[in-house]
């Protein structure tokens, strides 16, 4: 008897040490990519402002401004919670990282309705999309669990919001930038069904549809500078 409750203990131990293991290896792929996408971020955050300083408009350069941001922003909060998940910080660094997301999805918005749209469509788009931003980031810091189904449809349904303005913005933005718009919407909606899964490294896949969609939204914007 005494025999099988040790070898149960082992094989439980045993298990216990896989997952621990299996959530470290997670974790710093979570922060590795993400790291990645900081350094990105700020590169791209730099050469829209120095782009749009020498040839745009003071419009263009706080519109960008507010994008780049706003990616650093989430890069940045990612990177943090994955690599102090588990410590003091972390339950902060936690609500921090998604509200962020929201963060970038007002601030993606914002060179299209300020530089693209302008004008009602604009301005409008811009309200919206920002006041929607500040009720995810209320409900986060409400409960980040309380709501988990109610923070997933806000975040696709603020990341599809554009197709109310697709006729204005069929008419003022070129194709190209439509085309990597749309390609970076698909990458962050498919993304969000990794980010919902339990499945070991699904939420490191959801950081890789993440940078996707990064640098789709990155090349929709440079067309609307063009």
């Amino acid at each position: 008897m005494k025999g099988g409750c040790r070898i149960a203990l082992i094989r439980i131990a045993t298990v216990q040490w896989w997952f621990m293991r299996g959530r470290r290896i997670e974790e710093a792929a979570n922060s590795i990519t993400h790291a990645a996408g900081f350094g990105l971020s700020v590169a791209a955050l730099v050469l829209l402002v120095v782009w749009t300083a020498d040839q745009g408009s003071a419009r263009q350069v706080t519109a960008v401004s507010l994008y780049g941001a706003a990616l650093v922003s989430l890069y940045l909060a990612s990177t943090l919670y994955h690599s102090l998940k588990g410590t003091k910080a972390g339950r902060l660094l936690q609500l921090i990282d998604r509200s962020t997301i929201y963060v970038l999805i007002a601030g993606t918005y914002t060179p299209f309705a300020l530089v693209a749209l302008r004008g009602g469509w604009g301005w409008s788009l811009f309200g919206v999309i920002w006041g929607l931003a500040l009720v995810g980031i209320l409900l986060v810091n409400l409960s980040v669990r309380k709501f988990p189904v109610l923070t997933c449809v806000l975040y696709l349904g603020m990341g599809w919001l554009s197709v109310i303005a697709i006729v204005p913005m069929l008419e003022r933005l070129p194709a190209v930038g439509i085309a990597w718009l749309f390609a970076g919407g698909i990458l962050y909606s498919a993304g969000v069904l990794f980010f919902m899964s339990r499945k070991f490294l699904a939420h490191t896949a959801w950081h890789l549809m993440v940078l996707g969609g990064s640098a789709c939204h990155f090349l929709a914007v440079c067309a609307v500078l063009q």
